[in-house]
């Protein structure tokens, strides 16, 4: 175990969990809640009350042995503390990641978790979507969130993971945030970029190659590809020390915003906070950091 990881071994998985919902809400990307941005329907105190509910159910995921029942008990806390979604996709990132030994690696780790996913965790998670009402989800013919629960979770994110980045993560095991996000965070901080910095840096990475589901359900898949070419733009514009690079996430902000936030890359945030989260437990994000530029 390098120094690191050994420092942040005294941060409890929980604790973790809340970090990295904090450290993913705080940093200034564009089309979200942060610090200096609300939304009618959801601050920033929203999101901070719901990164500090959640910690006791990431805490005691591995006793429980059950994805559902930590999806679950996170959801019922995170209601007791706001009337909105604020991180139901980010919870079932967390919660198998949460359910893996800090001895054992979270790839490994993550796979054997999901292999053992059966038909009580497919009602308990189906009980967690109910609890917080997420929006833009629609209707589909087959494992429909409003219809009784499927006999298979696994079964249910495979038929999601085409128009889903959060259920592509259960049925690749988890790559987008294991192979993608923490790497690119890493290289962001390698280059001595502040840590909002490498997180709003990643976002843009990640919506111009990943383009946000939640936009694409909410929107349409047209208009999800037009903010990843946007987001394209900002990145050819420069790094993040560059004027341009600056002003083009300002336009890209105040374009996402303009529509009552349905342009909000929601789903491309959840994929931040579940890097963030395997970044901590694992020590590869150090304390002290240096958030802002």
């Amino acid at each position: 175990m390098t120094d690191s990881a050994a420092t942040n071994a005294n941060l409890s998985i929980g604790q973790c969990g809340t970090l990295a919902c904090l450290l993913e809400i705080s940093a200034p990307k564009p089309g979200n809640v942060h610090r200096g941005a609300d939304f009618d329907d959801m601050t920033y105190l929203d999101m901070m009350a719901s990164a500090v509910a959640i910690a006791p159910a990431l805490d005691a995921a591995g006793a429980a042995g059950r994805l559902g029942k930590c999806v679950l008990e996170a959801a019922l806390a995170t209601r007791c503390v706001t009337a909105t979604n604020t991180n139901l996709g980010t919870l079932l990132l967390l919660a198998p990641m949460a359910m893996v030994p800090r001895d054992e690696p979270l790839r490994t780790g993550v796979s054997r978790v999901l292999k053992d996913l059966d038909a009580e965790d497919a009602r308990l998670v189906y009980e967690a979507i109910r609890v917080v009402q997420p929006g833009g989800l629609g209707k589909v013919k087959e494992a429909d969130v409003s219809g009784p629960p499927p006999s298979d979770l696994l079964s249910a994110m495979r038929l999601a993971a085409d128009r889903d980045l959060v259920a592509r993560q259960y049925t690749d095991g988890f790559v987008e945030v294991l192979d993608v996000v923490l790497p690119w965070l890493q290289e962001g901080l390698a280059q001595r970029w502040s840590l909002a910095e490498a997180i709003v840096h990643v976002q843009m990475r990640m919506m111009s190659q990943f383009p946000d589901s939640l936009i694409s359900r909410k929107c349409g898949s047209a208009v999800a590809q037009q903010a990843a070419a946007m987001a394209n733009d900002v990145l050819a514009a420069g790094l993040p020390s560059d004027q341009a690079y600056r002003r083009g996430l300002l336009d890209l902000d105040f374009w996402l915003r303009a529509d009552g936030h349905r342009r909000n890359p929601g789903t491309t945030a959840d994929l931040i906070a579940g890097g963030l989260f395997a970044g901590l437990r694992d020590g590869i994000i150090e304390f002290p950091l240096r958030f802002y530029p």
